[in-house]
């Protein structure tokens, strides 16, 4: 007996219980020991990884069956060369006789010559079941609706029932706390250990608290089970758009309706869906932690981790700035070009010693951060400046004239509805209205242009203002740094970029270092 959920749409008449009567029935009118029952309830016929089924199998290897007895064909399977194994090659080597009741088909009195053909039809209806799931699957995701079981870590299913999430605050807090981990540098499996430390609950514990589910699992087990989270579960959330608002379907699935194997998608082939929900992370600490991930830091062998690691870039060719250390009887470390280091004379060095670097870097960010401690708002207004300083002070004229252009464009509009009222009264000649139409139209079409690159411009210098007012909040919330870690550098700056050094007239030497600063970009 076999039931698959799209067989459901059929009622009792498939029902495993229907099955199981009309096959008891037939046993008992035929004479017919029954050794044992086979049933899979709830897989499709196009898998024969069916447990039950493999249990029968095993059974007609060892010889306890000598008789299959189905309801009808397509309870037995749904794909035709599988089907034609089992009916024309093993069955009959094994001296195993195959009844499908309704189909009137028993192999000890010959299969019917439409055999072949019921079988291909039983699989051509799998195969259509399987397009038209994907097809109503593909229209819920096109409106931006989910599909799921249980709503991940941090979220809860909506109220009203729908196939909607909506932010759960009393889970909220672990997502927050595993990606604030990561901006400040801490690798997965750190992550990891953190949580297990500190006993946060994983999300299969708080499903199994709320709802019941994996019993199996959390019921009887140790405590520890409770908080044992697993690296690559937070390598996979912190990736998972779903914490900024987005909705990715299609990311992985099975490779065809026959091969039930999951296999993951190319990226290119994604569909996603943006502000489908609330996030309850903020875009840019997602993104910065994404970034984070790509040039992720490695730790030594002496458990050290470079805190510049994946913010050092050639000023020239923009490759990676190794790290070295020069061990001789004063050992002291440095980066240079990891282009020049591979390939020689492909880039220069870049040389700069590490002690150099990270007296500068520090240096500068303590100018910011007093700077944003004793005169915030004056720095607001030098990091616009610097930005853009020519429409940081054409700002309130470019709003003046955006007001202006907007009461015209109103203006033009009434004077067209009277304008049509004139002509159809015969206040005025087709002629005059003709020439008043393009001449009004033309203005009108340089009113909205004017508008429309009006507010672009503003959005951008509002755009501008909220990110400088961000980066000055964020470098007030460090304080007075007497020293830099990987958190404080990667919270506050994009890259840095090392020029090659030169010597000057008197033999020094001197070298750029360029900070682009997160939020901000170059500032002096």
């Amino acid at each position: 007996m076999r039931l698959s959920r799209d067989d459901e749409s059929y009622g009792d008449s498939v029902s495993i219980e229907t099955q199981r009567t009309i096959l008891q029935a037939f046993a008992k009118e035929n004479g017919f020991y029954v050794v044992d029952e086979y049933v899979d309830d709830g897989w499709s016929g196009t898998n024969y990884d069916r447990p039950s089924f493999k249990r029968m199998i095993d059974d007609v290897e060892e010889g306890k069956i000598n008789c299959i007895i189905v309801k009808d064909l397509s309870r037995f399977g749904r794909e035709h060369v599988t089907m034609d194994f089992y009916l024309e090659f093993m069955f009959p080597e094994k001296h195993v006789r195959f009844i499908a009741v309704t189909d009137n088909e028993d192999t000890e009195k010959g299969l019917s010559d439409f055999v072949p053909f019921k079988n291909l039809f039983n699989e051509w209806y799998a195969k259509d079941t399987s397009r038209k799931v994907k097809a109503a699957f593909r229209a819920k995701h096109a409106k931006g609706e989910r599909t799921f079981a249980y709503a991940p870590i941090g979220y809860k299913r909506a109220p009203d029932g729908s196939n909607a999430i909506v932010p759960d605050e009393e889970t909220r807090w672990i997502v927050e706390k595993i990606f604030n981990l990561a901006a400040l540098g801490y690798g997965p499996l750190r992550i990891t250990r953190a949580l297990r430390a500190e006993k946060v609950p994983t999300a299969g514990y708080l499903n199994y608290k709320r709802y019941g589910t994996f019993a199996h699992i959390y019921a009887d087990a140790p405590e520890e089970r409770r908080y044992a989270w697993k690296v690559d579960h937070i390598s996979r959330l912190l990736t998972d758009e779903t914490y900024i608002g987005n909705t990715i379907h299609y990311r992985k699935g099975r490779i065809s309706y026959k091969n039930k194997k999951m296999v993951r998608f190319p990226e290119e082939e994604w569909v996603r869906v943006e502000n489908t929900h609330e996030g309850i992370i903020d875009k840019d600490l997602f993104y910065q932690v994404q970034d984070m991930i790509k040039n992720r830091r490695r730790e030594k062998k002496n458990k050290q981790t470079q805190i510049f690691a994946g913010l050092l870039k050639c000023a020239d060719c923009g490759r990676t700035m190794a790290f070295g250390t020069n061990r001789r009887a004063k050992p002291y470390s440095y980066y240079c070009c990891h282009n020049h280091r591979l390939y020689g004379n492909v880039c220069s060095a870049h040389y700069i010693r590490y002690d150099i670097l990270y007296t500068y870097v520090l240096a500068r960010i303590q100018y910011w951060t007093k700077r944003a401690q004793t005169s915030r708002e004056q720095l607001i207004d030098s990091l616009l400046k610097a930005g853009d300083r020519q429409q940081a002070a054409t700002a309130k004229k470019q709003a003046d004239e955006l007001k202006k252009a907007e009461k015209r464009k109103a203006e033009l509009d009434k004077l067209f509805a009277k304008m049509y009222e004139d002509w159809s009264a015969g206040r005025i000649t087709e002629s005059n209205f003709d020439m008043l139409t393009r001449k009004y139209q033309a203005e009108q079409e340089e009113v909205q242009e004017k508008i429309k690159t009006l507010t672009n411009t503003l959005a951008v210098q509002k755009q501008s203002t909220e990110n400088a007012e961000k980066w000055v909040e964020l470098v007030r919330s460090y304080g007075k740094p007497k020293e830099l870690d990987a958190g404080l550098l990667n919270a506050l700056i994009e890259k840095i970029l090392i020029h090659e050094a030169y010597k000057c007239k008197d033999g020094t030497r001197e070298q750029e270092i360029e900070i682009i600063y997160r939020f901000v970009g170059k500032i002096d």
